[in-house]
């Protein structure tokens, strides 16, 4: 896979000393806006600016890792279903309907950031297309409706829940589904059979994947 992988890295990091590290547990949202805030960066919502709440955590994709990972993912969005597993901000889920996905299910268990997700989808131009749900998200996934054609899978770092998260999603994917998994470096985060990897990239912190599945 070593063809497939990118490495993203700050350029400035051998310039400037790092700054100190966030709390256990926390890191401070690394998007375009204000702190505490992400933003959308491409489509119809390109810019709409997305709260980022100071709870464990909560660990909101970067800029820079959801410009890569949407430029792999942009010719399959176009009318697909997306499930946002570990929704927090949404930045995943409302990214891909920005973009042309027909709809998303955002999974949040915390009842105060999914209540703000609602807010945030019924602020926004066919916001419709957004559903969010307040539940546990392994637990949800049992009785899922439908069949999604793109799942992102982005659980609380410290909760090590890929693999419950994984095996729950995989019954509800459709045949030609796409998968996206994000993990630190050194997390047992494989999709394992059925799936084939598709693009990988790294920055200093995590490890982000897409797969496909195997035909």
């Amino acid at each position: 896979m070593a063809n497939l992988t990118t490495r993203l890295s700050g350029p400035s990091m051998n310039r400037r000393s790092a700054p100190p590290p966030p709390p256990p547990g926390r890191r401070p949202a690394t998007g375009g806006g204000a702190p505490g805030t992400v933003r959308i960066i491409g489509g119809h919502w390109r810019g709409t600016k997305l709260p980022v709440a100071d709870l464990d955590g909560l660990r909101p994709t970067s800029d820079r890792v959801r410009e890569t990972l949407f430029n792999w993912l942009q010719p399959m969005l176009p009318g697909a279903r997306v499930l946002d597993l570990f929704a927090g901000s949404g930045a995943l889920g409302l990214e891909a309907v920005s973009r042309g996905a027909r709809e998303a299910v955002l999974v949040e268990r915390d009842p105060t950031l999914a209540a703000n997700l609602r807010q945030i989808a019924a602020r926004l131009p066919d916001g419709d297309r957004v559903q969010v749900v307040s539940a546990d998200a392994v637990a949800w996934m049992r009785d899922a409706p439908g069949e999604f054609d793109l799942a992102f899978v982005d659980p609380p770092f410290a909760a090590n829940l890929w693999q419950p998260a994984l095996d729950a999603v995989a019954s509800r994917m459709a045949a030609d589904a796409w998968l996206y998994v994000e993990a630190p470096h050194d997390a047992a985060a494989d999709p394992g059979p059925g799936w084939r990897p598709h693009r990988e990239g790294k920055t200093r912190d995590v490890r982000f994947a897409v797969y496909r599945r195997d035909a």
